[in-house]
């Protein structure tokens, strides 16, 4: 199972455990020393602007399977999360080179450059999202606009910063056919991990099927363990369609020509307690269109930002920006929380000076 780091940043003496986390996360994804030098500076840099910009805030790293040349590779993936002020001028903060007088003097632009991809939000008053992901090799070239075409990405966090998740979450892609994944183990922990996991590793073998044969045989998969909620969305990009079906406690929110719907999932336990039939809904897509699904852990009624810029930005980074305004001190989480995303295909506006 996966290891998450959920590190809080509320003074200057936790930029270190952010850097220790970046290098223990890198350890675990298999990178070598020149790329863990890479991840362990772009995660101090990120926790450095977060108490120098922001008055604090968290650091949230996963590692995320990458599709490679010779089978998927584990990468870092680096998040950090504030309710601060936001950035005034996006464009100036990330040009090459810029830095503050109390930054480390890599700045943004530089951790864009040597980040395999990077993305930013920001949003006066509401605060800032910085996303970067460090692969085994460094990029080919300067990170410019990404391919055409519906990405998918996430964000893992642990309850109450436990080192597991009881969530998982992925997606496999055969050219004109993306399927998206999301299990909750049943409750939370190692047992729980044990379950999502398994839905995780039976995904490759079952992908070309439809999301009701694929809960079929997900449900087999799971026997062993204590089950899963599980939502299961295929999209075919030749006939512009997506296609959902899901069992279990599991959100799915899909925006189309600026409108958001629920696709609901069916009632019951994947590898316990599945219904013996699971309809499938089948929605237009289209440039623009987003699909955010979620575990229980995220509070339901989450309202996504009035942002175009935002439908444009890697899919874990727009993943980051719902889990970090979905909840608050008022209503803490209760249980492990994941959102995957599926977009980011379209023509949307771009903030100045972000990438995808």
């Amino acid at each position: 199972m996966s290891r998450v780091w959920d590190v809080p940043v509320d003074d200057s003496t936790r930029v270190r455990d952010v850097r220790v986390a970046a290098e223990e996360a890198s350890a675990s994804a298999g990178l070598g020393p020149h790329r863990t030098a890479t991840a362990a500076l772009v995660a101090t840099e990120l926790a450095t602007n977060l108490i120098r910009h922001a008055d604090g805030g968290r650091m949230l790293i996963n590692l995320v399977e990458r599709a490679h040349t010779g089978g998927p590779r584990t990468s870092v993936q680096l998040v950090s999360l504030d309710h601060g002020p936001g950035i005034p001028d996006i464009a100036v903060a990330m040009r090459d080179g810029y830095t503050t007088a109390s930054s480390l003097g890599a700045g943004l632009g530089t951790c864009r450059r040597i980040a395999n991809d990077f993305d930013l939000h920001s949003s006066p008053g509401r605060g800032t999202v910085a996303m970067a992901r460090i692969d085994h090799e460094p990029p080919a070239a300067r990170p410019g606009t990404p391919a055409p075409g519906p990405r998918a990405g996430g964000v893992n966090v642990p309850l109450g910063r436990a080192e597991h998740s009881g969530d998982a979450w992925s997606h496999l892609s055969d050219g004109n056919r993306l399927t998206l994944l999301l299990a909750d183990g049943l409750g939370h922990g190692a047992k729980a991990a044990e379950a999502s996991d398994a839905a995780v590793d039976a995904l490759s073998g079952v992908a070309s099927l439809p999301p009701d044969e694929i809960l079929r045989h997900l449900g087999r998969a799971l026997r062993p363990t204590r089950g899963a909620a599980v939502a299961v969305a295929q999209l075919d990009l030749v006939a512009g369609r997506l296609h959902f079906a899901g069992i279990g406690n599991v959100g799915a929110r899909l925006r189309t020509d600026g409108t958001w719907k629920p696709l609901l999932s069916q009632p019951g336990i994947v590898g316990a307690q599945a219904p013996a039939s699971v309809p499938v809904r089948r929605e237009p897509w289209q440039d623009g269109s987003l699909l955010v699904l979620h575990s229980d852990g995220l509070p339901g009624r989450w309202t996504f930002p009035d942002d175009a810029a935002l439908l444009g930005c890697d899919p874990a980074l727009v993943a980051a920006v719902v889990l970090r305004d979905a909840g608050s001190a008022a209503r803490p989480v209760s249980d492990d929380t994941c959102v995957a995303v599926l977009g980011g295909g379209g023509a949307a506006a771009r903030r100045p000076g972000s990438t995808g």
